[in-house]
């Protein structure tokens, strides 16, 4: 036996979606209902556990024999799940590097994560069976007691044979799905190189992040009690039955003389500035207060945390094309800042409960809550926190890809970007100090403009709140005419990847080359991998040429979408850096990684590890890119923070 194909049914009183793998495996009423397994491609058998059938031993064995290759479709699950009926502790699992997913390969073309999903895009014979979410809601999840039931909280196969056995063929059918998927993607092998990232990215998934459980139950009590005086504080204001109505709330409004067509946050700070009613005044300041969601997440830290108190599975391998890693559960990807002076005296009084001290030193406690969100996270006794991360990677390589040599210059010589951009481009110098207005102005086009981005990318980057709009065109004219071969950089990258596709060939540039291969538009990075289009075609109106390719569309759904120069390029970039962070994880693997969001590494590590080492090594540039003027900043901390 080479290879061992896995696909698993379980039972469990948790809903996975909310607490995660981990939490989910390690829960008593946790179960396998069904065993689904195929050996080296052959027949593919189900054991049905739930009924008694055992694993047989051949099988048994192969799940802990190093020399047995195991794959599932989003192996994670099944490793984790696994390594519960093998009777291993939290925080003990299966060795990653004995499993291969083929989730993780299809993502690597380009292709959805889901099982449901790739089955129609890639036209399976063995497609997953329609059936299956209902099927999953009856055998896999709690019902609720009724009198029909007999009052019982669970189905069972005895309570439905009919049922139960449309339940074994779905698990057959997964495997068989699997195994189609294994062979219509072999062509494509994903690189050994990215399997040994996924195999870091497992370990980091499997030690997670040590939550403070007491912090966070005490953040979350204060929020329901101050959420509640809040909201009748709004009730006695407006008279209204359901201030948190936004319907309600705007009928409200319109009814004092305020015009109303969104109470998103920004629109509702911006009516605060602009209405001269006291009244008004409080009732959008309340609004704000008591609309705040960020307490989600510390519910999210409590649902993941498992009874060691450390968060897993908290981050997915290639949860984009450019293969970036995106956020699960606890989404750590997009935690609020904190800019608090005494954020440690925040922290004790809100581990305290002390909300009559936090009312008097704090004007909005929701507000203080969401900036705290990130201290909930913090490391083992006798450790801390090293945080380092890549000081403007994007800024670096878009320069360093396109050959804009005054940029490299000043990341060479430790400049301010944004003090240097604003002074080639206003031809005068600028610092922080000395005119912080042009600099800012620097820094809007740099952040908008890298990307193809023009008066609307401006516009959405907040350049309105302190310029005006006849000057955003100018301001994008300028970084333009100062960044001549970043702009080239974008229409090389359309031009080839246009050429590769029409011609289904080949085209390089800029030391990337796209190429067209049966049905996949491949752009190979320095790295040595490629970055992925599913189905791309050339498409014309008759005045304009645009590239379309497959892929999720914002409504998470698997469409057709459109791209242009741009969006090429900051693929490019983001997919390069990408490379860039992995690389330093690698070579940090050696340390307790426990997060990494977008450019930044966490580790936890003794006392005595030395901040200088860290930075010094995830600053290294990779081989690949030797002379890109890479750095990384760091700091020290004994809870997760922004420094």
């Amino acid at each position: 036996m080479k290879n061992l194909f896995i696909d698993i049914e379980c039972y469990c009183e948790r809903l996975l979606s909310d607490c995660g793998v981990y939490v989910y495996a390690s829960d008593p009423s946790f179960e396998i209902l069904l065993f689904g397994y195929s050996v080296d491609e052959g027949d593919v058998r189900v054991i049905d556990l739930a009924q008694g059938e055992k694993i047989p031993d051949e099988v048994f064995k192969a799940l802990t024999d190093p020399s047995v290759t195991k794959i599932a479709h989003n192996a994670n699950f099944e490793r984790v799940c696994l390594s519960s009926f093998l009777g291993y502790p939290v925080g003990k699992y299966l060795p990653p590097e004995e499993w291969k997913c083929s989730m993780v390969a299809a993502s690597y073309l380009g292709l959805p994560l889901s099982l449901e999903m790739l089955s129609k895009v890639l036209k399976l014979e063995n497609a997953k069976m329609k059936e299956g979410k209902e099927l999953i809601r009856y055998f896999c999840l709690p019902c609720k007691p009724t009198k029909s039931n007999s009052m019982r909280t669970r189905n069972r196969p005895i309570h439905n044979p009919e049922k139960w056995s449309k339940f074994v063929l779905y698990n057959k059918f997964d495997v068989l799905a699997e195994l189609e998927i294994i062979k219509k993607i072999r062509p494509f092998p994903m690189p050994d190189f990215l399997w040994e990232e996924w195999y870091l990215d497992q370990r980091i998934n499997d030690r997670g992040a040590l939550v403070d459980l007491e912090f966070v139950k005490s953040a979350i009590a204060i929020d329901e009690i101050v959420s509640k005086e809040l909201l009748e504080r709004l009730k006695d204001l407006t008279k209204l039955e359901n201030p948190n109505s936004v319907i309600q709330l705007k009928n409200w409004l319109e009814s004092k003389g305020v015009n109303v067509t969104s109470l998103a946050k920004k629109d509702t700070m911006k009516l605060m500035s602009e209405t001269e009613s006291d009244l008004v005044k409080e009732a959008l300041k309340l609004r704000l207060m008591t609309s705040k969601t960020s307490i989600r997440k510390y519910q999210a830290m409590f649902n993941a945390a498992c009874s060691d108190g450390r968060a897993r599975g908290c981050f997915q391998f290639a949860g984009s094309h450019t293969l970036r890693w995106s956020g699960r559960l606890i989404q750590f990807q997009n935690m609020r800042q904190n800019h608090i002076a005494d954020i440690e005296g925040a922290r004790a009084l809100v581990k305290e409960r002390n909300i009559e001290a936090l009312e008097i030193l704090y004007d909005d406690i929701p507000e203080l809550l969401a900036m705290l969100i990130r201290t909930a996270i913090v490391p083992k006794e006798g450790c801390k926190f090293i945080v380092a991360d890549f000081s403007a990677i994007e800024c670096r390589v878009v320069a360093y890809i396109a050959g804009e040599e005054w940029v490299l210059d000043t990341f060479k010589e430790n400049g301010d970007i944004y003090s240097a951009t604003a002074s080639k481009m206003f031809h005068k110098p600028v610092s922080k100090k000395s005119d912080p207005d042009a600099r800012q102005r620097g820094k809007q086009a740099t952040l908008s403009c890298s990307y193809g981005g023009s008066v609307g990318a401006l516009r959405k980057m907040g350049a309105l709140e302190f310029m005006k709009e006849e000057e955003l065109a100018p301001l994008v004219k300028a970084w333009r005419e100062t960044n001549p071969h970043i702009v080239r950089l974008w229409k090389d990258i359309e031009k080839a990847a246009k050429y590769a596709i029409k011609n289904k060939g080949s085209a390089s540039t800029h030391g990337l080359t796209y190429a067209y291969r049966k049905g996949i538009l491949f752009a190979r990075l320095p790295s040595g991998r490629d970055m992925c289009y599913a189905r791309p075609r050339v498409e014309s109106d008759g005045q304009e040429e645009r590239i379309t390719y497959e892929s999720l569309d914002i409504t998470h759904h698997w469409a057709r979408v459109d791209t242009f120069a741009g969006k090429l390029t900051e693929n490019i970039v983001q997919a390069f850096a990408r490379d860039v962070l992995a690389s330093s994880m690698m070579r940090l693997r050696d340390y307790d990684i426990v997060m990494h969001i977008h450019d930044e590494v966490v580790i936890e590590c003794p006392l005595g590890t030395s901040l200088g080492f860290i930075c010094g090594e995830m600053g290294k540039s990779p081989s690949w890119c030797a002379d890109l003027p890479l750095r990384a900043d760091g700091y020290e901390c004994m809870f997760y923070r922004k420094d």
